[in-house]
């Protein structure tokens, strides 16, 4: 079992940058795919972006292609995502998820976070 926790939210103006990261518990860390996941009031959450088992693959949404990346540190245990040119339709709540092995662009994930809110001034 994993358990994810992000941090790294916050308010900021358009434009600007934020680094989230979810930190996951368990020494099974490295076998798990990871994914952040956003939702905005009254929508769906949507995928964002995902990352591999080693980091060497990676998958965006089109709406962040340029401007978000994604990482990990499997030493750490953690995945980053880190946000720039920030625009106001990126704000909502942002989720992280593991899922063994096998990366999708759906939620279709096995553990979540609890979310942390971004929040893009216009």
């Amino acid at each position: 079992q994993v358990q994810l926790v992000e941090s790294g939210g916050g308010l900021v103006q358009a434009g600007g940058s934020l680094r989230l990261s979810c930190a996951g518990s368990g020494r099974t860390f490295t076998t798990y795919a990871m994914g952040w996941f956003r939702q905005a009031p009254g929508k769906e959450r949507e995928f964002v972006a995902a990352i591999g088992l080693s980091g060497d693959r990676t998958y965006y949404t089109d709406s962040v292609k340029g401007r978000f990346t994604i990482s990990r540190d499997n030493a750490k245990n953690t995945v980053y995502l880190q946000m720039s040119s920030l625009k106001p339709e990126d704000t909502a709540v942002y989720y992280c998820a593991a899922r063994r092995f096998v990366v999708v662009t759906e939620p279709r994930y096995d553990y979540w976070g609890q979310g942390t809110q971004v929040t893009v001034s216009s």
